[in-house]
């Protein structure tokens, strides 16, 4: 539950007092109920309850998850990560921006499991300018597990768009992480991508399916992941 506690403790440290002395700019929480089933390596049948916040504060952002899982055969698992990002921009007080750029940012990442999981990430990210999209980042890390020997690099793209379709509404959001190998785990690529309907006449639920592509999962060769969800995500704030 290690990552649970972390997880609430950051969001509601600089949710709560840090949004009353105006640090936080403003923050925003959801929660997300997922089923699915087939899954590579462990139950092929799961549940999974996460927790999400992200907020805008006065030197950058954070957003950080947790994920509670129970597989249809009694096993249990926690996970979650931290990512706090610092704004080139408002650190040094002026418009670093460009063309399809909207900022740069220096990128952290912190991964934290029950299962030993204990992941560093570090590097840089920028926030593309893509008209319709709420936003679209691309982060370049160097990537290290302090269980294994050496590190590597990795890859993350974000996005979220929201959009219409004969007067409904939906949202399309996920995030590709492409890692390198490390110690002796392989390259491996996992894909996740959303399509979400905003239920009418409510503020801030959507329902729909997230769709998993995992390939070397784990960094384990040939352990392949496809996995389709069930999803309901309730928005908070």
């Amino acid at each position: 539950m290690r990552c649970i506690a972390v997880s609430a403790c950051l969001a509601g440290l600089l949710a709560g007092a840090g949004h009353a002395q105006g640090f936080v700019e403003w923050h925003t929480e959801n929660v997300q109920l997922l089923r699915g089933f087939d899954y590579e390596l462990g139950d092929r049948r799961r549940t999974i309850v996460t927790i999400e916040h992200a907020n805008r504060w006065r030197f950058g952002d954070l957003f950080l998850f947790a994920d509670v899982t129970w597989g249809d055969d009694g096993q249990r698992g926690v996970y979650g990560e931290v990512s706090p990002r610092f704004s080139l921009s408002r650190m040094t007080g002026r418009d670093i921006a460009f063309p399809a750029v909207r900022d740069i940012y220096i990128a952290t990442n912190f991964e934290l499991g029950d299962e030993g999981l204990d992941r560093r990430l570090a590097g840089l990210a920028a926030d593309l300018d893509v008209p319709g999209f709420r936003f679209l980042r691309v982060h370049a890390y160097h990537r290290n597990d302090p269980e294994r020997p050496g590190s590597t690099w990795q890859w993350t793209l974000v996005w979220n768009r929201s959009f219409r379709i004969g007067g409904q509404a939906f949202l399309t959001e996920g995030f590709a992480d492409l890692a390198g190998g490390e110690g002796a785990g392989t390259a491996h690529q996992l894909v996740v991508p959303r399509l979400l309907w905003q239920v009418p006449e409510t503020d801030g639920l959507y329902l729909g399916v997230e769709y998993q592509y995992w390939r070397n999962k784990f960094g384990v060769p040939g352990v392949d992941e496809r996995v389709a969800q069930l999803q309901l995500k309730w928005t908070l704030g």
